[in-house]
């Protein structure tokens, strides 16, 4: 999956999102803008739509590129403490379930290597 693709995914959950994501044809900017969505999903305790955005983010880090795959570590994974800082035990708990096994240890390695 490329940037092009990858954006018309993440459409498919918020198509009001459409000219932020294509404004600068930047993996970056554009995970970027799927993680402020993602986390605003979360403040508002969105349980469905934190589901199907977490979906959408595991498959497009296990099916994207490796410019994707990078953009996701270095925006999604690096911000996931902050998005999770005053969630509820549940609520976390709801997140990390709905991420795939390799966004899970993308995590966990980010965690272990910054402790370093």
């Amino acid at each position: 999956m490329n940037y092009s693709q990858a954006v018309r995914e993440i459409e498919t959950i918020f198509p009001d999102l459409q000219n932020r994501l294509k404004e600068n044809h930047n993996p970056y900017t554009a995970i970027r803008v799927f993680t402020d969505q993602i986390k605003k999903m979360i403040r508002q305790d969105d349980q469905s739509l934190i589901r199907e955005s977490l979906d959408k983010m595991s498959t497009i880090y296990s099916q994207g590129d490796a410019v994707l795959k990078n953009a996701i570590e270095n925006t999604f994974i690096y911000s996931l403490d902050n998005c999770t800082a005053f969630c509820t035990e549940e609520s976390r708990q709801l997140i990390f379930s709905c991420m795939s096994e390799d966004l899970q240890k993308s995590y966990t390695a980010q965690i272990y290597q910054h402790g370093i």
